[in-house]
């Protein structure tokens, strides 16, 4: 019994972590650039819809504690509507149809900052955001400073501008020592967005399925 119980254990040991599932509920809250201009954001639980009409704004949901130690995230995502491919290296020039932000914090910053705006989160100097995207003129794969977070952010383009449907597998922990040198961080939030508004284009698109662990 004693060996028989070792074995079960070790095999539990080596099955992966669960996947932790985000729900697109009431948590999210929508936070506008301007008073004039701001996208549709249509929470169904699994999944959201994104409407941009030569518009730009950006829906943020805080992460308890039990998602903070998260090393990868998966999700599928679809534009049947896209803005123009655009240089994502440019402020006031970087449109794109989908990116999704993971936002970090050092674990004590994140005990001081809980329930934060995320305006407040995003221009903290302890925080680093990794923003992966869909759109722009670049390669899969590469990875840009950010045009308004500097050195706290960076961009990793996933997909390039166009339509179509695809999903995701992320090394949260790995993309996170490439662009930002290691050291522990919490992952304390997550933000969708959708930004059409310097090419006064439209986008229709989806997230769906999004899950960290």
């Amino acid at each position: 019994m004693l060996r028989l119980s070792a074995a079960v254990l070790l095999s539990l040991l080596a099955l992966p972590a669960l996947a932790a599932p985000v729900s697109f509920d009431g948590s999210w809250k929508t936070q506008k650039f301007s008073l004039f201009s701001s996208n549709t954001y249509g929470f169904n639980g699994g999944s959201v819809s994104v409407s941009s009409d030569g518009s730009v704004s950006l829906a943020y949901r805080p992460l308890p504690e039990s998602y903070w130690g998260a090393s990868s995230a998966k999700w599928s995502w679809s534009v049947q509507e896209g803005v123009p491919a655009t240089d994502l290296r440019k402020k006031g020039g970087d449109d794109r149809n989908l990116a999704l932000y993971f936002v970090f914090l050092p674990e004590a910053e994140a005990q001081a900052l809980k329930g934060a705006s995320v305006r407040k989160l995003l221009t903290n100097n302890a925080a680093r955001v990794l923003v992966y995207v869909w759109g722009g003129a670049h390669n899969r794969g590469a990875v840009l400073s950010s045009p308004y977070l500097g050195n706290r952010g960076k961009t990793i383009v996933l997909r390039g501008s166009g339509t179509g449907s695809a999903s995701e597998n992320v090394n949260l922990a790995r993309d996170y020592a490439n662009a930002f040198g290691g050291g522990g961080a919490a992952l304390v939030g997550l933000a969708i967005s959708g930004d059409s508004d310097d090419t006064d284009s439209r986008i229709r698109a989806t997230i769906s399925g999004l899950n960290v662990n």
